[in-house]
């Protein structure tokens, strides 16, 4: 049981949108905070969602406010477990691995044809992660604080095969630490004594992403507003060919750009270094060159066929040579 003190109310569903009994509170990117007063919780790669629950009738909303309920059939029988309640969570796809996957996600989240639905739930089945409760046998919970919120969440004693109550911890170093080891995408830290406040974006709840760095062999660039929009990177593979691991666009300002143009100019060539095709979006107007200039990278996690999501360039690194570069960085 987490520690809490009183808290004042925050209003009767104030930020309500058409459909939707309200909108979801938002969390503030930040540092991992630390003390007393604060609580972690793994932050999953997936889709908000609320689960309206009542009469025996279940309904998602997603956080715009749209109905998503046909999109998740494996997750109707939730409603077995409560009869009245107002669940915020998230929708995840775990892998093969047990880490969650957006881009798997992706090809299930605007699904609204009900026999799709259910040929994929069968396939790629979905998992809500569920975090907080707003409501309980008809009475608005958004006023308490946080802590006694999730205490009548584990109270219910939610599971199944497709949904679990989110785990909790007090250790916030550890939590981002086990986060990185699961693969996760990071961690959320929300204060003890926070109500919920509807569709706002608060300071008491604070996401703290993981990202790594890497270093990437650039293949090309993309013309953009300015000479390089974007670099296309990637590592070497069989025959002296680069893999393809992305377009990293982030983090070249004016004198990263000048230093970037002088290196790999003199590189120019007519054909692309990558083994394998390039996405079309990304090789459109690409000017090649040959494989030589390095370039650290940060990025948040990769997508399952090992592309860089979130990139920003960090740096040259003209003291690697572009043979010493492999996905381990």
């Amino acid at each position: 049981m987490i520690e809490a003190g009183a808290s004042a109310s925050a209003g009767n569903y104030s930020h309500e949108v058409p459909g939707a009994p309200l909108k979801p509170m938002l969390a503030m990117t930040g540092q991992l905070p630390a003390g007393d007063g604060w609580a972690y919780e793994f932050k999953w790669d997936g889709v908000r969602a609320l689960a309206d629950i009542s009469g025996g009738r279940q309904q998602l909303y997603a956080r715009s406010g749209v109905e998503i309920t046909v999109a998740y059939p494996e997750l109707a029988t939730l409603r077995t477990q409560v009869d009245d309640a107002l669940l915020d969570g998230e929708v995840v796809l775990l892998g093969e691995t047990g880490q969650p996957s957006f881009t798997a996600l992706a090809e299930r989240m605007h699904v609204r044809d009900r026999n799709k639905a259910a040929r994929l739930a069968a396939v790629m089945p979905v998992t809500y992660m569920i975090f907080d409760l707003l409501r309980l046998d008809g009475e608005d919970l958004t006023g308490w604080p946080y802590a006694r919120r999730r205490e009548a969440l584990d109270g219910l004693m939610l599971g199944g095969a497709r949904w679990a109550v989110s785990p909790l911890f007090l250790d916030g170093p550890a939590t981002y630490e086990a986060a990185g080891e699961h693969g996760l995408e990071g961690v959320m830290a929300k204060r003890v004594d926070s109500v919920y406040r509807p569709g706002v974006r608060s300071p008491d709840w604070v996401k703290v992403k993981l990202e790594v760095t890497g270093d990437f062999v650039v293949g090309g660039w993309r013309p953009g507003a300015r000479r390089i929009g974007g670099l296309l990177v990637g590592v070497p593979g069989p025959a002296g060919r680069l893999t393809y691991r992305g377009r990293v666009g982030g983090g070249i300002g004016a004198a990263l750009e000048r230093e970037l143009l002088r290196e790999l100019e003199p590189l120019r060539t007519g054909a692309s270094p990558f083994a394998g095709d390039v996405p079309r979006e990304d090789a459109r107007g690409a000017i090649w060159v040959t494989p030589r200039v390095v370039v650290e990278v940060k990025y948040g996690q990769r997508t399952p066929d090992g592309r860089l999501r979130f990139p920003r360039v960090l740096r040259l690194r003209p003291d690697k040579p572009a043979e010493e570069v492999d996905d381990a960085g």
